[in-house]
């Protein structure tokens, strides 16, 4: 290899890999998670507030392996992603009919659902009743439960990594490739957003999607030391209108091409989805175009 490689974010030069594969010669007794760990030491490979990070080392190591650019050595263990999508024990929730205008239920309260028993209700409400059901999370992610004022669960949402490559979407930043590498980090994908089925109330949707965007800003930073710009949500046609991300102002931008959302098949292999952002801060553009990373 003579050229530059992009892999997981990070633009690696042919020395890169002969360090890489220099340091696995060096060290045949150590395991996957050494490797990765000194890798982040030594590029000084961390997120904003300070720790390692390990899984994207990890997972740009294995898809170098992939790529027949170097030999990892066996793994110890199982991948922890064989967990993905396991049965848990479901939690006990009330399923009552929440019906009536959204006064009736106001004020809600927007609980973070990373750990603890909101953790454990939140997996149950999306394995239970969201089309696309639970999966485990991989990179930087926050989860949120809305409490009505009855303290009973009315929505559950998940924010997390944005896709690799979206035309609608990078045409509407206007960054330029090189831009992209670099400020991705800067835009969060609402994953999931559910109101349970024995909900309806009117507005309640783009309600708590405005407040969770404002809790998200301030949340964000908070957990991984730097801002966001913007959020970007992809709605499934014709199963969706996306009727209340328009209430909450957002923006439809375009439409996706069918393939899956970070590019790694090169065949339609997905339902066409039309393509939304919201813009969390007034001047997005100029802090995405910018040379230095977003404050």
């Amino acid at each position: 290899m003579t050229e530059a490689i992009l892999v997981q974010g990070r633009r690696l030069q042919p020395a890169d890999l002969a360090w890489l594969r220099a340091l696995i010669a060096a060290h045949p007794d150590w395991h996957r998670t050494q490797l990765s760990r000194e890798l982040c030491r030594v590029w000084a490979w961390q997120d904003g507030v300070g720790r390692a990070k390990d899984m994207a080392a990890r997972t740009m190591l294995l898809k170098l392996e992939r790529r027949g650019l170097l030999v990892l050595p066996p793994r110890r263990h199982p991948s922890v992603n064989h967990r993905r999508g396991r049965a848990f024990a479901p939690v006990a929730h009330d399923t009552r009919p929440i019906q009536g205008p959204l006064r009736d239920v106001l004020p809600l309260t927007l609980r973070c659902a990373d750990q603890g028993p909101d953790r454990a209700l939140w997996q149950t409400l999306l394995h239970a009743y969201h089309y696309l059901g639970f999966t485990t999370r991989v990179g930087q992610s926050i989860s949120y439960l809305a409490f009505d004022r009855q303290a009973r669960p009315v929505a559950a949402l998940l924010f997390g990594a944005a896709a690799w490559k979206v035309a609608g979407r990078d045409r509407f930043i206007g960054w330029s490739a090189q831009q992209r590498e670099r400020k991705l980090h800067a835009l969060a994908n609402n994953m999931r957003f559910l109101i349970p089925p024995w909900v309806r109330v009117p507005h309640l949707a783009s309600h708590v999607l405005a407040l969770s965007a404002r809790r998200l800003a301030v949340d964000w930073p908070r957990k991984y030391g730097h801002r966001l710009a913007l959020l970007e949500t992809f709605v499934e046609r014709p199963r969706f209108a996306g009727t209340c991300y328009r209430a909450a102002n957002w923006v439809t931008v375009g439409e996706t091409t069918g393939r899956t959302r970070n590019d790694v098949h090169r065949a339609i292999t997905r339902p066409i989805k039309t393509v939304m952002v919201y813009p969390l801060r007034a001047d997005f553009r100029r802090h995405l175009q910018q040379a230095e990373p977003c404050s």
